[in-house]
């Protein structure tokens, strides 16, 4: 672990900082794979409201 002493002896731990990095943006595959992911999720979502909607009208 890291410390430091300051004046007087104290002893401060300091975490350990993470790596850094520059982010890239995404690219034209990615954003393909965005769009496919988005789709599929709201026809899903849309897909159990519809099926919520007919189950609790049937009374």
């Amino acid at each position: 672990m890291r410390y430091t002493t300051e004046d007087g002896g104290r002893l401060n731990n300091f975490a350990i900082e993470p790596k850094m990095y520059k982010a890239e943006p995404p690219s034209s595959t990615q954003k393909r794979n965005y769009v496919i992911v988005g789709a599929a999720a709201l026809i899903l979502v849309s897909g159990l409201m519809f099926v919520a909607f007919s189950v609790s009208s049937i009374s």
